[in-house]
């Protein structure tokens, strides 16, 4: 794996305040494709953040990968959670990762300015962890004094990036924070292993929400069988798309696997039906249900989650839609109709993107060819470097969760035992979303594992 190399330019902003914090914003541009540099260039944005009074200090850098694929960076509103622990030793980086944020962003509508599926699908292959890691470097580069390494910290798919800069730039890391971000590093593609045992994880996660409220349970079969039983098979949506019963299995996406996911799933399932004034019409969903659905998901508005998804596990190999492959072969356990028509509980999914997403979320329309070719895609570019890998001499610590939803506890330690010197936290004092939860506890016990003031067990 080469790290290409290529000129960046910048420009940085004046200097402003939220709550305890200074912040200035960064502008970077940099090559699409860093093998033809000098094709077409992107922007990329980078914020920077101190706690008041440090801005001349001479503090460490600290690189924060926000986790995605397709998300931007955190938007400080106030000195607080991992944020106010990383700002009292470092000066903080806050990296819009290429295609999110201010960092040229692809929408929906810009990606329609692009004239083919082709040309759309040739455009997104650029945005996976290499070259995210590349942009990096450039940044580091750019900003640090004298190029010194810097600490990175990486969350769930920033994690990703990070194993990826730890294979292709290991000379720019000072040391690494995971948290919720070891991914599976096999040849090929490993999306399929990554579902097979996320649909076990969310099985346990949909039996857990049952018994927490078991009354849910007949009301979501009730919606199932008012959905299916609708004419085309679903409900119009407020942006024009369909609800239907497999679409409305997505809610576990953020309800099963998040920190007060149960709780937000069920007051947004009491909502569900209009109350009937006159007697003999029939029930119907709720325009607060369906805009609260909508509004739950956001392929729409961050499209490239959905379409990068599934090709961040590809290395030389196609993923097929492998989510849908792997639900296939499971039968009828995640076909909510059946479920419903025989008085079984109704199982939500969780993190997986499937082809029909692209027909049922009506802004995704434009973007199903596109969705296509990726999922075919064979050629992908290596992200992982084994050998670079076994040789590892920075320092990493990594929290795992254990009853992860999205990244899985045993893929995780298979990936930490190709990683010399890595130091494990695993707990099931969170979901996924430690970082959000408890971050200045969760980034203080990674920091102190790699001072020694947490000694090996």
């Amino acid at each position: 794996m080469v790290l290409l190399v290529s000129r960046t330019s910048g420009n940085t902003g004046a200097w402003y305040q939220v709550p305890e914090l200074n912040l200035r914003d960064h502008r970077f541009e940099v090559p699409l494709n860093y093998a033809a540099p000098s094709d077409s260039t992107i922007s990329v944005f980078a914020r920077e953040v101190v706690s008041v009074g440090n801005e001349e200090k001479d503090l460490p850098f600290l690189l924060f990968l926000q986790g995605g694929p397709g998300f931007e960076s955190l938007r400080p509103l106030e000195c607080s959670g991992w944020l106010k622990r990383a700002c009292e030793d470092f000066r903080v980086i806050l990296l819009d990762q290429r295609g999110t944020g201010l960092s040229t962003a692809l929408t929906v509508g810009s990606l329609n300015q692009l004239s083919s599926p082709q040309a759309q699908a040739s455009y997104l292959q650029h945005f996976r962890a290499d070259n995210i890691v590349r942009d990096a470097e450039m940044i580091r580069k750019s900003l640090v004094p004298h190029g010194e390494p810097w600490t990175l910290l990486g969350q769930s798919y920033g994690g990703f990036c990070a194993v990826t800069y730890l294979s292709m730039a290991p000379s720019g890391l000072e040391q690494v924070l995971l948290t919720g971000g070891l991914p599976p590093i096999d040849a090929g593609c490993t999306a399929e292993a990554v579902y097979r045992a996320c649909y076990k994880r969310v099985l346990l996660q949909n039996m857990k929400f049952y018994q927490r409220f078991p009354r849910d349970e007949e009301l979501v079969r009730e919606i199932v069988l008012h959905l299916a039983s609708s004419e085309g098979g679903g409900v119009l949506l407020p942006s024009g798309g369909k609800l239907t019963p497999r679409s409305f299995q997505l809610l576990g996406l953020t309800g099963l696997g998040s920190h007060s996911g149960f709780e937000k799933l069920h007051f947004t399932l009491e909502r569900a039906w209009d109350p009937v004034l006159v007697p003999g019409i029939s029930k119907q969903l709720s325009y607060t249900f369906l805009r609260a659905f909508e509004n739950w998901l956001d392929f729409d508005t961050n499209p490239l989650y959905a379409l990068m998804h599934e090709p961040i596990y590809c290395q030389g190999a196609a993923s097929n839609w492998a989510a849908q492959r792997v639900r296939d072969e499971l039968g009828e356990q995640f076909d909510p109709v059946f479920a419903a028509n025989h008085s079984e509980p109704v199982l939500f999914t969780g993190e997986m993107v499937y082809p029909w997403i692209f027909d049922e979320i009506k802004p995704l329309h434009p973007l199903k060819e596109a969705a296509n070719l990726l999922a075919e895609k064979q050629d992908w570019p290596v992200l992982y470097n084994h050998e670079v890998l076994r040789s590892n001499k920075v320092p990493v610590a990594a929290a795992v969760y254990y009853e992860d939803m999205y990244v899985n506890v045993n893929l995780s330690e298979a990936t930490a035992a190709s990683i010399p010197g890595i130091r494990l936290w695993i707990t099931n004092e969170f979901m996924h979303s430690g970082l959000r939860e408890d971050g200045y506890r969760v980034l203080d016990h990674l920091l102190a594992m790699l001072k020694g003031k947490r000694l090996l067990r």
